[in-house]
């Protein structure tokens, strides 16, 4: 049985619309909550970026549902021990309905710091490292770890998770997708694409969850709507790595030129016909994802929490 949860997007709203979005998700239905983690939005017309552990402490005392980063970058930005703390603590304010989804991140949000940007071999051995160091503090055992990455001393987390906290990991490529089936709980994936998901499996990660998440625009004008995707979130159609590699919102803006309103038409679930957007949704629950988020773009929360609620939530569980 797949669950449908809301995706609340750090880049595009402010704290507070963040809260009243998850306020609305546990009232349409919704019954879990995905947030983004990013230190810059995607281009500046997104125009947000608040800090993701600050949102899931509020989140915490706003709604009663399970919250998952979806993703969170343990790598650089923020050292393992930093994220396993925040976890921990995210974990323990969430009564244990919280899951750590972690990736390899993207120099936009990571190289803030002056920290050279690694190619992907390296940035995913330094996540494996980092998940396993995480995992070491989580038992609220002291831990020393001198890795190739990472060192700790004599640290240890005293507000530990109760249980076990999963580690779920992003993956946007074969090589990724073979790791998230070696070394996480569970697998996170932007698209039905069974071929990473058989990648996955075959890797060990037979069994093991698969959350994934899709924006929408609901609104009465489709063509209005597809104006608004196309103008807030143009980078979801960009090919390849350059999601990966480009460091500023401004070269996001520069790429995002050679997207064409015709392509987010074609990929992103637009207006108010409810069978575009049941059938965008049940794609990844036909193809055997667990969990699935669903994220309204653009000012009209209202609207798409209605459509929501009323027509698009009771045809996919009905």
């Amino acid at each position: 049985m797949t669950s449908y949860g809301y995706f609340l997007a750090c880049e595009e709203f402010t704290p507070g619309q963040l809260l009243e979005q998850a306020r609305r998700a546990a009232d349409t239905g919704f019954t879990r909550l995905a947030i983004s983690d990013h230190f810059h939005p995607w281009n500046d017309a997104q125009g947000n970026s608040p800090l993701v552990w600050s949102m899931i402490g509020a989140l915490s005392q706003a709604v009663h549902l399970p919250v998952t980063t979806l993703v969170t970058c343990p790598t650089m930005r923020l050292h393992p021990a930093i994220t396993a703390q925040a976890a921990a603590t995210s974990s323990r304010l969430l009564d244990g309905r919280f899951a750590l989804g972690v990736g390899t991140g993207e120099a936009l949000n990571e190289h803030v710091l002056g920290d050279r940007w690694p190619p992907f071999a390296e940035r995913a051995e330094m996540l494996e490292e980092a998940v396993e160091l995480m995992r070491e503090l989580f038992t609220g055992r002291q831990v020393s770890h001198r890795g190739r990455h990472y060192t700790v001393e004599n640290a240890r987390l005293y507000t530990a998770p109760r249980g076990r906290l999963p580690v779920l990991v992003s993956a946007f490529g074969p090589k990724a997708a073979e790791l998230a089936g070696r070394i996480g709980d569970g697998f996170v994936l932007m698209g039905p694409d069974e071929e990473a998901m058989g990648r996955f499996r075959a890797a060990g990660g037979e069994g093991k969850p698969v959350i994934g998440g899709l924006k929408v625009c609901w609104g009465e004008d489709r063509e209005k709507a597809v104006d608004t995707a196309h103008r807030l979130w143009p980078t979801e159609q960009l090919p390849g790595e350059l999601n990966q590699i480009l460091p500023t919102p401004a070269h996001f803006e520069q790429a995002s030129r050679l997207v064409t309103r015709r392509q987010v038409s074609e990929n992103i679930p637009c207006g108010d016909d409810v069978e575009e957007h049941v059938a965008a949704v049940r794609a990844y629950a036909d193809a055997g994802f667990e969990e699935v988020y669903i994220g309204q773009i653009g000012s009209d929360a209202e609207a798409f929490f209605t459509g929501y609620r009323d027509k698009v939530l009771p045809a996919l569980t009905g």
